[in-house]
């Protein structure tokens, strides 16, 4: 376990699409070094995915207590 990582109560999702597939992209550098870096289709999809991979990244007792998502653009939805 890292020891810049204990004790951290927020990590800041950044979250941009990718313009070669369009797909949601989601990342997160750790402080030292590595980090998390998934994707999907939906924001309901990458909200699942981030949620996993911080249980991943992160040993039992030390997860951040919040995750915040930083969109690089607003998200456009559509109405019908």
């Amino acid at each position: 376990m890292w020891p810049i990582l204990m004790g951290m109560d927020e990590i800041l999702i950044v979250v941009e699409r990718c313009p070669d597939s369009g797909q949601l992209i989601a990342s997160w550098d750790a402080p030292g070094g590595g980090g998390i870096s998934t994707q999907a289709v939906d924001l309901r999809g990458l909200q699942g995915q981030v949620d996993d991979a911080v249980r991943c990244h992160f040993e039992p007792g030390f997860m951040p207590k919040s995750i915040r998502y930083h969109f690089v653009s607003d998200p456009v939805l559509a109405t019908t």
